[in-house]
């Protein structure tokens, strides 16, 4: 069987879905690997890596694409490459369904097999499929590095002999998984820090990261069955902005994190809000693609709101591409060696398999 990936569009996406190391792995399955003339040359993947480890390199997408019968990418392909695909072809990637509908639907008419990573089912045996998590690790540790860029000030406190230099204190919204590193790595460097989230069992985890947990005052466990946020009530959403609008006078850095899959992120820092923080604070706010947890976030730019910076960017693992595309090569091939008969060699659709059956878009 041939498995492959052609070059994604650079401006939008610098991870790969195919590393070197994992092209090997696909040989040992008995695949043929089949990637585009030049594919990870912006990570230091050159060509003759990808050749020593028996991929094949073609210069033209459209015989890679037509001659496949997996087809590992990032997003979704563009329209002129997506009519290339045939009946019993298999995609797999972040397919964003919830935005591309209507382009899933067609390629489902073709019988065109889709997969979306980001539906994968929340259980022990697709811990190591997650691209959630294994991305949004490095999206909570990159935006507190990014933030901290941006504060003009020292992070942790310093006793020196001319006076004392505060250490700088940090609010994550969101502990979610990237909320949760975001704690972390705030910790690790020495500020003091303090999280939010509407499930409840965030509370223990935050706490045992060294920060300290918010408790919105008769707060209700907000989290679905599958271990995602739900939509607050109206009375949580009143009794939450009470409480951050008084702590955010004293916060210096904020990460925001909150998201709801599949609908616009819930706006948490309202206007007055952002309004009442110190000049010279920093928000970075990682729900910006899709809508941001602030009034004033705009996408790829940097608000200043009365000394206030909010920062926003639509991609923000383009800035460790290497790392997130390691994570993310593996985390395809643990879902493919799920898909894949290694018996008969062919891919194996069963519907019985729980990963297979939330995964598939039809």
């Amino acid at each position: 069987m041939k498995i492959a990936s052609i070059s994604e569009n650079l401006n939008v996406e610098k991870r790969v879905a195919i590393t070197p190391e994992i092209a090997k792995k696909y040989n040992s399955l008995g695949f043929e690997v089949f990637i585009s003339h030049d594919y990870g040359l912006h990570l230091g993947f050159d060509n003759d890596k990808y050749k020593s480890e028996g991929v094949n390199i073609i210069k033209n997408d459209k015989d890679i694409l037509i001659n496949s019968d997996v087809i590992l990418q990032l997003g979704l392909p563009s329209d002129e490459n997506l009519s290339l695909l045939r009946e019993n072809q298999n995609l797999i990637g972040v397919l964003n369904p919830f935005l591309n509908k209507e382009k899933l639907d067609n390629l489902s008419k073709r019988k065109v097999n889709n997969f979306s990573l980001e539906l994968l089912p929340r259980i022990t045996r697709a811990q190591s499929m997650d691209i959630l998590s294994s991305q949004a690790n490095l999206a909570g540790y990159k935006a507190v590095v990014e933030a901290f860029a941006f504060f003009e000030k020292a992070i942790p406190m310093m006793m020196t002999a001319a006076g004392t230099v505060p250490a700088a204190k940090v609010l994550v919204v969101g502990a979610g998984v990237a909320g949760l590193q975001a704690v972390a790595t705030a910790k690790r460097m020495g500020a003091i820090v303090f999280a939010t989230d509407v499930r409840m069992a965030s509370k223990e985890q935050v706490e045992s990261l060294g920060g300290k947990f918010l408790v919105v005052e008769g707060a209700e466990n907000l989290e679905t069955e599958g271990g995602y946020a739900k939509e607050a009530s109206e009375d949580f959403k009143k009794k939450q902005e009470e409480l951050l609008s008084e702590t955010l006078k004293k916060i210096d850095i904020v990460i925001c994190t909150a998201l709801i899959p599949g609908k616009k992120a819930p706006i948490i820092l309202k206007e007055s809000m952002v309004e009442n923080m110190q000049p010279g604070s920093v928000i970075y706010d990682l729900a910006a693609i899709q809508g941001g947890n602030t009034a004033y976030t705009k996408v790829d730019q940097i608000i200043d709101k009365n000394g206030v910076k909010i920062m926003g960017e639509k991609n923000i693992l383009n800035k460790i591409p290497v790392s997130s595309s390691n994570l993310y090569a593996k985390n395809l091939f643990n879902f493919v060696s799920n898909l894949y008969d290694k018996d008969n060699k062919k891919i194996k659709i069963n519907l019985e398999d729980e990963i297979i059956k939330k995964t598939l878009v039809r």
